[in-house]
């Protein structure tokens, strides 16, 4: 298909970003459509477990159009909403429009954050971090821009824990969601590259040792609809 542009397990940077500068537009749209509504549902208990308090310094990585950054900035934190595609920032930017106080947008590569040391009460990543191509590195750097005794919350897709559950699972990334990203997504081949980085992505005691293997303390998660999605979260 000429045109399009996607990207495959090899994660390249460049291809990645601008895979997602071609889903942007209709990015927010087709994510509802594909988790049947549930993906607002799973920010928000992300949410409550990241506990923004007024005044902290939080760091939203892989932002995207910013819906997470968003709920963070209105509990009053002062919120750093990171991204490498410009597309999805530039969506981001448009849904903001200004409205948010303490809410701004930095453009940046999740193995070499464009920020100090110890710049942030807590950081958080929802749905990007098997983006990214060397995931051990991304989790050094979250740490290092974390202050001592700040937390890291990690929203991703994961593995059900129920074999029957995975196979139904896995069906639906195979065959239900290439089919409806067709009918919704501005870049429905794309779609295909999100299916596989789901399948492929490591599972909740693999990501639990990575995050340790970083020098993460206390890593722990809890699972959303049976696997489906897990919450991760480890301290400083």
């Amino acid at each position: 298909m000429a045109g399009v542009t996607t990207a495959d397990l090899a994660k390249e940077p460049r291809t990645v970003a601008a895979m997602f500068d071609t889903v942007a537009p209709n990015y927010d749209f087709a994510d509802a459509v594909m988790t049947v509504g549930l993906i607002g549902w799973w920010r928000r208990r992300t949410l409550k477990v990241i506990r923004p308090a007024p005044g902290e310094r939080i760091l939203d990585l892989a932002a995207g159009t910013c819906s997470s950054s968003i709920a963070l900035a209105k509990r009053d934190a002062s919120v750093v909403a990171c991204d490498f595609s410009e597309g999805m920032l530039r969506q981001g930017r448009q849904r903001v429009g200004g409205r948010v106080g303490q809410l701004s947008l930095i453009g940046g590569d999740g193995t070499r954050l464009p920020f100090a040391d110890e710049t942030f009460d807590k950081v958080t990543v929802s749905f990007g971090l098997r983006n990214v191509q060397d995931v051990p590195k991304a989790l050094t750097e979250l740490r290092r821009v974390t202050k001592p005794g700040g937390k890291l919350v990690i929203c991703e897709f994961s593995r059900p824990v129920w074999r029957p559950y995975r196979a139904l699972y896995r069906w639906y990334l195979s065959r239900v969601m290439p089919a409806l990203a067709k009918l919704v997504a501005s870049n429905s081949p794309a779609y295909g590259y999100l299916a596989d980085s789901i399948w492929a992505w490591a599972d909740q005691q693999e990501l639990e040792r990575q995050l340790e293997q970083a020098g993460w303390a206390s890593a722990t998660h809890s699972n959303m609809m049976g696997g489906i999605v897990a919450l991760h979260s480890a301290a400083r």
